[in-house]
């Protein structure tokens, strides 16, 4: 079956903001656009089930504390990996404005060709053998986080012919249980993909939208070192950072 092409998804996005409810700052669970959204997303209503029972099977995270260290996703081989080195950091709220201690945070990303570590990802991109796209930390009393790593490429995801996703990082919050877990993606401004995305575009409302998209600031950016940007995340609230919905990968 032949790919839709951009100039057509460009209309179907614009179709179905016109249908989308704009008041609401969460995705379309089934946006025509974003084409495995309509295999994937949600028919019946959700089944209720005990998270303690759930927890007794999930996975545990990791095999050891978070170190210092595996915040800075730059310094995890034996050498530099390539691209623009860039800080990130913000912190964590709730629908107050409170932060939200203790938080257990995790990022991937694709490498500054656009390229995952993962065997799904075979597109013509480089491997960089000094990146892996992952890091975790905690975040402190003040619920502020930082990360340093290398920022990522566009790459194509086959969704339509010539698709391509806009540069992100992926984020993924825990509370004080696996179930309590949110996962959403961080922007860069200015991004001339993000018109042409239909998993941006999902979310029908712009100031939604707009929360997605970290701010550069001059002030996180070390001279001769890595530019910095500043990326606040709100759990609930009005202005909630919009999260994922089961099934969305890329």
């Amino acid at each position: 079956m032949e790919l839709p092409t951009q100039s057509q998804i460009s209309a179907e996005i614009a179709a179905a903001h016109e249908a989308g409810d704009a008041s609401r700052g969460h995705p379309e669970r089934g946006f025509t656009p974003y084409r495995s959204s309509m295999l994937r997303h949600p028919l019946n209503d959700l089944v209720r089930a005990d998270p303690e029972e759930i927890e007794l099977v999930s996975p545990v995270y990791g095999h050891s504390d978070v170190t210092a260290q595996e915040a800075d996703l730059t310094i995890q081989h034996s050498g530099e990996p390539l691209g623009e080195r860039i800080i990130v950091t913000g912190h964590v709220l709730d629908g107050e404005g409170r932060p939200v201690r203790n938080q257990l945070v995790e990022v991937w990303q694709a490498n500054s060709g656009g390229r995952y570590v993962h065997k799904r990802d075979q597109h013509p991109a480089p491997l960089d053998p000094n990146f892996t796209g992952t890091g975790r930390l905690v975040t402190g009393d003040d619920g502020s986080y930082r990360f340093v790593t290398i920022k990522p490429g566009p790459y194509p995801w086959k969704n339509h012919r010539n698709a391509w996703r806009p540069a992100h990082i992926h984020f993924s919050l825990f509370g004080d249980q696996f179930v309590q877990r949110l996962v959403t993606q961080m922007y860069f401004p200015g991004d001339p993909l993000f018109a042409l995305d239909p998993i941006l575009q999902s979310i029908t409302q712009q100031s939604a939208r707009d929360r997605l998209v970290a701010t550069y600031d001059h002030e996180v950016t070390q001279p001769e070192w890595a530019t910095g940007y500043r990326w606040n995340i709100a759990l609930t609230g009005s202005k909630a950072t919009r999260m994922e919905q089961e099934g969305d990968d890329r």
